[in-house]
């Protein structure tokens, strides 16, 4: 697994600085719902809240945006290691890069 942290001060700045990174490297996220992870896919995705994913769906993700504080920081983005042909094949994992 790999964590990028972001510890930008000011409202969102390290929250935007994560996003912007993802957005830059071709990834997807989902909305931010009060302090609960966010869900991260390679691709263009639409990623529902934390809250309305199955278990199952947040195993596929590639990853997850995570912070005690979104407004005030720091935000660390964690990514697992690229999804193997048996965790597609099996639906443990999504491919990446995958359109929605």
């Amino acid at each position: 697994m790999t964590k990028i942290e972001f510890n930008q001060t000011g409202d969102f700045s390290a929250f935007y600085a994560a996003t912007n990174w993802l957005k830059e490297q071709g990834y997807s996220y989902g909305s931010m719902c009060m302090d609960e992870p966010i869900g991260i896919l390679k691709g263009n995705w639409c990623i529902a809240k934390w809250r309305n994913l199955t278990i199952t769906e947040r195993k596929q993700l590639d990853g997850q945006l995570v912070s005690d504080d979104f407004r005030e920081g720091p935000v660390v983005i964690q990514l697992k290691d690229p999804a193997t042909d048996e965790e597609i094949k099996s639906g443990d994992r999504i491919k990446q890069g995958a359109k929605s």
